[in-house]
């Protein structure tokens, strides 16, 4: 009971500070979509990893964990690369054309075709598979967690877990609609520390059970390298080539991600703000794949499923009242993850749909009411997806399934890394050229996955990519940019933080080879 208090507290304390100024029906675009541009780089750090981090990192990646070892740290390591990228190359472009939506910028560059499909395919990704995977792992690991305190919704395990998808998304949905940008990163701040504290106290648990770092060498040396062979199954060291484009996808076109740099006070807290938050994908790296590792040196390979990593621990290593903290953690790793697509789906509707298509004359007003209305139309979106990727996880309770999940998004992760590279990367960019690469994208990844079944999927999107980015180049006259000029640096303080990121990355691939 104490822990069901701590969790209903928290939701209490998330909703109050969401809120907290209000309810305002005359917000600007500006105020409810990038939060008057005002934003300095703490928050910006805080609430980008904030959002980063998933109910599936605490599960998924840590049941993958278990299965492979710390090999599985590099899905969180190399978002360094992204990050750099990011800062360094793409951000500063954004930041120039005080563009509200990365369509805009792509808009400029490639034409309004191309932002077009840019902004549908966003749109379609974020409001079904990126928001129906948060609810599910939320709701997934509230109940397996907590199932005994949470019979009175329903006695089928099944039922209860989509109660919870549609009251989590329902939660998070309803403060994104009242307050907008400012709200998210409020609650974004205190979530990122309590799924710190909620992640530390799993890891210090799970090392102590083990008997101490030294034995995670002892007892699982062969689950502590960051390189598997080629041919392994799910992480081969080949899928860092796939993983490198990715990562541009992820944190160089994603609005979601982005939208808290786009509303940067100045250059200097986005750039500072990404670096930091590439340091802290470090400590997650450590919170969220060591307790899999950890375990797997606790009980050997005597879970059934590999998701159950997380809550087993918490079952049966954490007390009471602690157990409420990490709990809420992973509520909080949840609603930092949703609030934030909500929030970025009612930027590219309004933004990029209805101001450009629908209602080009359209008040601030309106703007705001637009994208009011597509939270509340991809809340509907997103627990259907939830119910059906709950159906398709019992359907196969083994599996790793971030796995399945990735190969889902990168069908579509594919293609927007073809036009984002093509918007900086063109002196004269061939706009049919790169729509058709952009278009070929899923015919390709479809024809990798028939006819070379056993490639992996990290590798097929690598080979995607350069395909795609190979039409665009030969359509485009193979005339690009020179790289060095792309890269844009604040200060001299900003360009050394920069190298000691990128050294500190190449260290820990050299020493945990």
């Amino acid at each position: 009971m104490i822990d069901l208090i701590i969790v209903l507290s928290y939701f209490f304390l998330i909703f109050f500070i969401a809120v907290s100024k209000g309810y305002n029906k005359n917000l600007s675009a500006d105020e409810y979509f990038l939060s008057s541009r005002k934003l300095k780089w703490p928050s910006i750090a805080l609430s980008t990893i904030a959002t980063n981090v998933n109910g599936y990192q605490f599960l998924g990646m840590m049941g993958s964990a278990y299965l492979y070892g710390l090999a599985q740290a590099n899905l969180e390591i190399n978002a360094v690369q992204g990050l750099l990228i990011a800062a360094f190359i793409f951000v500063p472009f954004f930041i120039r054309e005080r563009v509200v939506t990365i369509t805009q910028f792509i808009k400029k560059k490639l034409g309004e075709r191309i932002a077009h499909f840019y902004s549908i395919a966003n749109i379609s990704l974020f409001s079904t598979i990126t928001l129906g995977a948060a609810l599910f792992w939320g709701a997934y690991a509230a109940e397996m967690v907590f199932k005994d305190h949470l019979m009175f919704l329903h006695e089928n395990r099944i039922i209860r877990i989509a109660i919870l998808i549609l009251l989590l998304g329902l939660f998070s949905a309803v403060y994104t609609y009242l307050g907008g940008l400012s709200a998210v990163v409020r609650t974004d701040v205190i979530q990122f520390i309590i799924l710190l504290l909620g992640g530390l106290i799993v890891l210090i648990v799970s090392i102590s059970h083990l008997g101490g770092w030294s034995e995670l060498y002892e007892q699982t040396s062969e689950k502590m390298h960051l390189h598997l062979p080629a041919d392994h199954e799910k992480l081969p060291w080949t899928h860092l080539l796939g993983l490198f484009f990715l990562n541009i996808n992820y944190w160089c076109a994603n609005q979601t991600v982005l939208q808290r740099s786009l509303a940067a006070d100045n250059l200097y807290h986005a750039q500072t703000g990404l670096m930091v938050g590439g340091l802290l994908k470090y400590v997650m790296a450590i919170i969220i794949v060591i307790p899999g590792i950890a375990l797997y040196g606790i009980v050997g390979d005597s879970l059934p499923e590999p998701d159950m990593a997380f809550p087993y621990l918490i079952q049966n290593y954490i007390g009471t009242g602690l157990k409420g903290i990490i709990l809420c953690a992973l509520f909080a790793s949840l609603m930092s993850t949703v609030d934030s697509t909500f929030n970025s789906l009612a930027t590219l509707w309004s933004v990029d749909i209805y101001s450009s298509y629908i209602n080009k004359k359209a008040t601030d007003y309106q703007k705001v009411n637009a994208g009011r209305k597509a939270i509340i139309f991809s809340f509907f979106t997103a627990v259907l997806m939830g119910f059906i990727l709950l159906y398709l996880k019992f359907e196969n309770p083994g599996a790793a399934f971030t796995h399945d999940l990735n190969e889902f998004r990168y069908y579509i992760n594919c293609a927007i890394v073809i036009i984002i590279c093509s918007s900086i990367l063109f002196l004269f960019p061939n706009r049919k050229g790169i729509l058709i690469a952009f278009l070929m994208c899923i015919p390709i990844n479809i024809f990798f996955k028939n006819f070379i079944p056993d490639m992996n999927y990290f590798v097929r999107a690598f080979w995607v990519i350069i395909i795609g980015l190979a039409i665009a180049i030969i359509s485009s006259r193979g005339k690009i940019n020179s790289i060095n000029s792309l890269f844009y640096f604040n200060s001299k303080r900003e360009r050394n933080l920069a190298i000691f990121l990128v050294l500190s990355l190449l260290l820990v691939h050299l020493v945990f080879h």
